[in-house]
């Protein structure tokens, strides 16, 4: 099994006559990984709001920050300053160390998996993901099933478009839904 981090290196001779590349430095590269947890309606939870960055921290390796509400919105009883959410921003190691694990253990873990959504790509190079269930990830499987909850990952890269930027993962190894024939 080849690693990201080795597949990365190898993307432009890969990809370069689909795009044109004349250059190495034209290739897209893998920039940085954001994970996020927003804590939504269990705010009023302390138990649960203390747990979720020390799960997100078992899973990324990395100490989340939190994310406090900008303004308050009395509709959805947030007050300014609040916590809203956790952050953690991966880079170089732990980012393709974190990816490792996401495409070859945690997705296949997902229940009923088929692939992800080609339409998470945006024109910006950037592709997001959501996973409903923290519990894929090995490091929080075995605990409370209570205390399950989702995330947002956004993988920046270097692509300069939404081709460019599912071509390059699907050639580091991301499991894309095949596409119908019509």
């Amino acid at each position: 099994m080849e690693k990201i981090i080795d597949k990365q290196k190898k993307a432009f001779e890969a990809l370069k006559d689909k795009f044109g590349y004349t250059n190495v430095m034209q290739a897209p590269k893998l920039e940085k990984v954001v994970v996020s947890v927003g804590v939504g309606s269990i705010v009023t939870d302390k138990r649960k709001v203390q747990l979720i960055p020390e799960k997100l921290e078992k899973i990324t390796g990395q100490k989340a920050l939190m994310r406090p509400a900008k303004k308050s919105i009395a509709t959805f009883k947030v007050r300014e300053g609040q916590v809203s959410g956790y952050q953690t921003t991966l880079r170089g190691k732990m980012m393709t160390d974190f990816l490792d694990k996401l495409v070859n253990v945690a997705l296949p873990r997902t229940r009923d998996f088929r692939g992800i959504k080609r339409e998470g790509a945006d024109e910006m190079g950037n592709y997001s993901l959501g996973i409903k269930e923290n519990s894929i990830f090995p490091e929080t499987s075995d605990e409370d099933i209570r205390d399950i909850f989702g995330m947002s990952i956004t993988i920046v890269t270097s692509a300069k478009s939404e081709k460019e930027v599912v071509a390059f993962l699907e050639f580091l190894g991301f499991p894309f839904k095949k596409e119908e024939q019509a």
